[in-house]
């Protein structure tokens, strides 16, 4: 990366006044996000942070899709400099960036929003979000431990909703994803990135070492989660079926041939 360029075609960086848009633009994979674009959104955080012309950020997807999560399916050759096994080794994704960045982000949720697409929109400031909008959390049909979600999930909606949407893969509307306390406001469709860039400058607004000690504290409620046996799942036998499953459009062999699917889980 380098300036607005953030090192991948698949991420569009836009200065619109005071706020900078970071827009996921790869429609054909359905903005499925490789490690570059992780890493790009990483790295987006810090720019706008360092530079005194932007006050926040927004992060929004194209079509019907805001972020899917990792391209499981393998890339395209566009910004493949990076794979995923290095990539989780070390740890490109902006989670925890988000979490402690010093200007807001806000989130504009247009559409599916599941792995680590919902992790963003978790880590972020404010998840603002269309009425189309829809949520998953299908790590488990992965074959992956994901203790980042089994936490922070926890903590926001409880352990009995964290295991409905964990265990169930399942998915839920806009409307639940707000009544859960998932995601902080529901707006017309059509009116989602106006709705985003208010709510972005009504958090601008506020005294900047102020919202920092609040957000520490918020920070620190979320808590910590299982680093360890979160990575160990990643090279496990169940994750390489769940890759490989998935790749090829099918169930994974531990689910029992009477539940099995056509098409990936």
């Amino acid at each position: 990366p380098d300036g607005d360029w953030l090192g991948t075609p698949f991420l569009r960086f836009e200065r619109q006044g005071p706020i900078a848009v970071v827009t996921l633009d790869r429609p054909q994979a359905r903005n499925a996000m490789t490690p570059a674009m992780y890493f790009g959104i990483r790295y987006a955080v810090t720019h706008v942070e360092a530079d005194d012309d932007l006050a926040g950020l927004i992060i929004t997807g194209t079509g019907d899709v805001f972020a899917p999560g990792g391209d499981l399916g393998g890339g395209d050759g566009a910004d493949d400099w990076m794979s995923f096994g290095p990539a989780l080794s070390m740890d490109v994704t902006p989670f925890e960036t988000l979490r402690q960045s010093v200007k807001p982000v806000v989130s504009a949720v247009n559409g599916l929003c599941q792995g680590g697409g919902l992790q963003i929109a978790m880590c972020s400031d404010m998840a603002v979000v269309s009425d189309r909008a829809t949520f998953r959390v299908p790590e488990l049909y992965r074959g992956i431990a994901d203790t980042y979600y089994a936490q922070t999930l926890t903590r926001i909606i409880g352990p009995v909703r964290t295991r409905d949407l964990m265990f169930t893969g399942r998915g839920l509307s806009a409307a639940e994803a707000a009544d859960w306390g998932m995601v902080a406001r529901v707006v017309e469709h059509e009116s989602l990135l106006d709705s985003a860039r208010e709510v972005l400058a009504q958090c601008a607004r506020t005294a900047p070492r102020a919202r920092s000690v609040v957000k520490s504290s918020l920070d620190s409620y979320l808590g910590l989660y299982d680093r360890i046996g979160m990575k160990a799942s990643y090279s496990g036998a169940e994750a390489v079926e769940g890759f490989m499953a998935f790749k090829q459009r099918r169930s994974p062999e531990w689910v029992h041939p009477d539940l099995r699917v056509d098409g990936r889980l």
